[in-house]
């Protein structure tokens, strides 16, 4: 028997329900906050055995001859030694806005090399830098890998990943991103998703609570609020906007469909026009068998082995099945499934149906 594969995400209440309200700070952000990523170059020392091979990973070795130099420490020429507690890796955070020097923030360290395990490593001091080069915050610590592995006699055994792992406050930040909420008195918040009609309610939410003239639509997306000029009262009054509750506007209808999972998402927006949707399943079966030519006694020739192939061509006969308009998710889902397609068959059918017309959603494939 086969099953219809509609995964159907429900968002919300139902098409005809009313949507609850939300607070503007999940809905937008303000314009300049926002975190920076950082990223840098280190090494991870004290592993059991699992670090890089430097035979295939020469970096390593080089930065850690250029390390011991920097340490007073002269590192004969033409020395290669063979160091399998060592490996390379890529240091990456992100700085989060109004973050100021002296403060910790989470690293994620990454094997670059051949190692196989950064289990009970410690990375060495690593300056992290910006998109502008400058450095930003110094890593180091004990990397913790939620991680287990095991090999012996050809088996081997991993549970999770072991060639990455996250050190808690192992960065400590050096230098400060500067952020303001606002500029000569104007701030700008930025909706998550565009959309008019949601700006259109957040302005008009903000304009009730303080006064006409307050906030500005500029566009979709960005909104220009008058924020007080006195820095003391600028938080008291982003505090006061953040809690402001807004219904947001219906999503428009979508449907997801992942190619490469052959799953189909969609939301409580899509709906149905009738159509008839025929379709038949075309298989394509392949048997291949070993044929064996043996040569005779004496003959000095040599056993050959062959293969016979056999291909076939199958399509089912598909049957044309009316499909009725649906005014609600669970129409659309109890009319999809009633094709008894199955996730495959499912994307196609999705596509004939948006050309066709009858299906009311944007269809995006990724």
């Amino acid at each position: 028997m086969r099953t219809a594969g509609v995964l159907a995400c429900l968002v919300g209440l139902s098409a005809h329900g009313i949507a609850h309200a939300e607070r503007i700070k999940d809905l937008a952000a303000i314009q300049g906050v926002r975190e920076n990523p950082l990223i840098g170059y280190g090494l991870v020392v004290g592993l059991d055995g699992t670090g890089d091979q430097t035979t295939q990973t020469p970096f390593t070795t080089q930065s850690l001859n250029n390390m011991l130099t920097q340490l007073g420490i002269s590192v004969p020429a033409g020395s290669n030694a063979q160091l399998k507690n060592v490996a390379a890796v890529m240091v990456t955070a992100s700085l989060p806005a109004f973050t100021r020097p002296g403060q910790a923030i989470d690293v994620t360290v990454s094997s670059m090399g051949t190692a196989s395990s950064l289990r009970g490593g410690t990375l060495l001091l690593t300056p992290l830098k910006g998109a502008d080069g400058q450095v930003y915050a110094l890593a180091q610590g004990n990397l913790l890998i939620a991680g287990a592995g095991a090999s012996a006699g050809g088996s081997k055994v991993q549970i999770n990943q072991l060639d990455a792992g996250r050190i808690s406050g192992g960065a400590i930040v050096e230098r400060a991103v500067p952020s303001s909420i606002s500029q000569s008195g104007l701030m700008q918040l930025e909706l998550n998703d565009m959309d008019f009609n949601t700006a259109e309610r957040v302005v008009t939410a903000l304009n009730s609570n303080f006064g006409a003239g307050t906030a500005t639509a500029l566009d979709g997306r960005n909104i220009a609020v008058r924020a007080p000029l006195d820095p003391n009262q600028q938080v008291a009054f982003m505090a006061r906007i953040e809690n402001i509750d807004v219904t947001p506007a219906q999503a428009a209808a979508k449907v997801i469909v992942n190619a490469r999972t052959g799953s189909v998402v969609m939301n409580q927006m899509v709906t149905l026009q009738n159509c008839a949707v025929a379709h038949g399943n075309l298989s394509v079966v392949v048997n291949s068998t070993p044929v064996i030519s043996q040569p005779g006694p004496l003959s000095g020739g040599n056993t050959v082995v062959t293969a016979q192939t056999d291909i076939q061509v199958r399509q089912a006969n598909g049957s044309l099945k009316l499909v009725s308009a649906g005014a609600s998710l669970s129409d659309v889902v109890r009319a999809l499934n009633a094709l008894g397609a199955t996730p495959a068959d499912l994307i196609s059918i999705l596509q004939s149906i948006k050309a066709a017309g009858a299906l009311r959603a944007d269809l995006q494939i990724i």
